[in-house]
């Protein structure tokens, strides 16, 4: 009896899961799902295998002699271009596959209430690639260059049909899109002027800091290849209330302003020294007065 029980209540659940879920209905899931996952498998190695190729073909033309090959600026633009082209197509061909193998019987009015949004909602992205397009043809910048975007100064890190990756000075990573560049400003297209002024004291002959300063400048240009036109001492640029500023000028390629500045600021100060020429600093007079004899004593420090 007991055992009859236990068959009887088997075969009704049986009979409440064949109503609801079928085996049939079961194997579809199952095939769906697996098709699901096979396609962000079949995703996930296109665009890795994608990207060594692009990777392959970036470095090859960096190396290449040809006549017809890029110049490594161009190449690595290109290259990170074709790695987001890459990417957007075969997401939004594998999104579309699983859309469709999910909901392959839905109706036409679902669809066209669908379709409507996500159209709504890609004005925005038809901008980005438009502008993307455009910076792209007219060649505005390219990846390893230093731009400002706004409020944001750094080197491009990678340039994608829809944002631009940069990076500041600071390390922080700034992702714009590109619908939203409207004005950029480019530093690395041409030579980049670095300036260094050097003030000495009014009791120095003007001359001899002219001549010891051009010293340093014809031994500093002789020693680096990267400065592109002849260092100028300009000469005295102007009367400050404790000093006379000598303005110094030359051109050197993007990015070593700040380094050409460092090191000539350095050897200039070296050469004033070994000259006895006096550069300007805070004085403060100490006076001992000693009431009873009535004797001053004066000292500069």
């Amino acid at each position: 009896m007991y055992n009859y029980l236990i068959k009887l209540q088997l075969d009704e659940n049986e009979l409440i899961i064949g109503k609801y879920i079928s085996l049939e209905n079961i194997e579809k899931i199952i095939n769906k799902l697996l098709m699901i996952v096979f396609t962000i498998i079949v995703m996930y190695l296109t665009v890795k295998i994608g990207n060594y190729l692009i990777k392959k073909f970036v470095k090859r033309q960096i190396k290449s002699n040809a006549r017809l090959s890029l110049e490594s600026q161009r190449a690595k633009t290109l290259g990170e271009v074709m790695k987001s082209v890459l990417k957007y197509a075969v997401y939004f061909i594998g999104i579309a596959t699983i859309l469709s193998n999910l909901f392959s019987g839905m109706s036409f009015t679902f669809a066209s209430i669908g379709g409507f949004a996500v159209g709504f909602g890609t004005q925005s992205l038809i901008k980005d690639l438009i502008n993307g397009f455009f910076i792209l043809f007219e060649d505005q910048f390219g990846v390893g260059d230093h731009i400002t975007i706004g409020k944001f100064n750094g080197i491009v890190e990678s340039i994608g049909i829809r944002t631009t990756t940069i990076k500041d000075f600071t390390g922080d990573i700034h992702s714009i899109p590109n619908g939203a560049i409207i004005e950029v400003t480019n530093h690395s297209r041409g030579n980049i002027r670095f300036m260094v002024d050097v003030y000495i004291s009014y009791e120095e002959n003007i001359d001899n800091a002219i001549n010891a300063i051009k010293e340093v400048c014809d031994e500093f240009q002789k020693d680096n290849e990267d400065i592109k036109e002849p260092i100028q001492v300009l000469g005295v640029d102007s009367l400050n209330a404790s000093s006379v500023t000598i303005r110094v000028i030359g051109k050197t390629i993007p990015l070593k302003q700040w380094g050409m500045e460092r090191e000539l600021r350095k050897l200039i100060k070296l050469k004033l020294d070994e000259k006895d020429i006096e550069i300007p600093h805070t004085k403060t007079q100490l006076i001992n007065v000693n009431i009873e004899k009535g004797e001053n004593y004066d000292r500069n420090i």
